[in-house]
């Protein structure tokens, strides 16, 4: 059960290993396209398809024509990667019940975004966790952990592609490991916590979570666009006459200045913005309207790049980012 390319890691790993893999539940196809005339299948039914495997794309987990499509495979067990939250009637149902493969070392980050949260709290590391499905939201049972280093100035995207290696590693370790104790399987409780909510749970990321908080230090910033590069952040920018909305892809650490927070400044090369201890460089910028392009680009586009400064943020975005 699973929807994005990370879980066609997954799947690719039972399939390729040999495993009798009896049906694949994946998200309904998407409409896209300007009129939303096109519908997209997901990367995990796309992978499906091509293996010849059946698959199921229910609307509600709980609708009584699933369930019966569902029992009728007579699945020992399910294997979870990146989906939804399932009701009992679902993870319930097999034999050795269902596991999840999630992207962080639980319990932190449980939750929609632990790859995002983990890069923008700027964690040194995280891992991957299989887990038992129980009533709650990513509590249940360990059954094996490995840990993952993530490095200092990696982004979402590289993360990501290691973390769906390594999980496919686990996943295919915990099924192994089920095959041979069945019931029996060692698994233990997850530690209690005393986390801070921001390590503890990793909540969907929305729109105006991705804008910049410049009053940052110029490291909580970078660990931020790069914590977000699969969809990127934005700031607004205003000339003092004009104001555009830029998405910012790629940041490095800048040199220390005196500069208020927020405020554009250039050397013949660089493009930079101060923020609240430091400042960092624009290495990847993306106007609106138009393609990514290299700092410099946008700065020479610019007429006068000291003119430049970002708008307070929204305040609807709070504190959180």
């Amino acid at each position: 059960m699973g929807t994005p390319e990370f879980a066609v890691a997954n799947l690719r790993g039972l399939v390729e290993g040999g495993y009798n893999v009896v049906a694949v539940v994946t998200q309904p196809d998407k409409p896209v396209g300007r009129h939303q005339d096109k519908l997209q299948p997901t990367k995990v039914k796309e992978y499906a398809l091509e293996q010849g495997l059946p698959v199921l794309q229910p609307v509600k987990m709980k609708d009584p024509e699933f369930i019966e499509q569902l029992k009728s495979y007579n699945a020992d067990l399910q294997v979870v990667t990146a989906f939804r939250i399932l009701p009992e009637m679902v993870w319930g149902m097999p034999k050795y019940g269902t596991f999840n493969v999630h992207a962080s070392l639980l319990p932190r980050y449980r939750g929609a975004s632990p790859i995002n949260a983990a890069i923008i709290n700027g964690d040194e590391e995280t891992g991957v966790t299989t887990f038992f499905l129980d009533h709650d939201i990513d509590t249940g049972k360990i059954i094996h952990q490995e840990k993952y280093a993530i490095d200092a100035d990696a982004n979402f995207e590289q993360v990501y592609n290691d973390l769906a290696v390594l999980g496919t590693q686990v996943m295919l370790q915990t099924v192994d490991d089920i095959i041979k104790y069945g019931e029996e399987i060692p698994a233990m409780d997850q530690p209690a916590t005393e986390l801070e909510e921001k390590y503890l749970y990793a909540h969907k990321i929305n729109k105006e979570d991705c804008e910049i908080d410049w009053k940052k230090s110029a490291k909580e910033v970078h660990d931020f666009v790069r914590g977000l590069y699969d969809r990127g952040t934005w700031t607004t920018v205003t000339d003092g006459n004009n104001e555009q909305i830029i998405k910012i892809w790629a940041t490095k650490i800048g040199p220390e200045t005196e500069l208020p927070a927020g405020k554009f400044f250039r050397d013949k090369k660089h493009l930079y913005v101060a923020t609240g201890k430091g400042s960092v460089e624009l290495t990847e910028v993306q106007p609106a309207g138009k393609k990514r392009m290299q700092g410099i680009a946008f700065m020479n586009g610019v007429r006068d790049v000291e003119a430049l400064k970002t708008l307070p943020n929204l305040p609807s975005r709070g504190e959180e980012s």
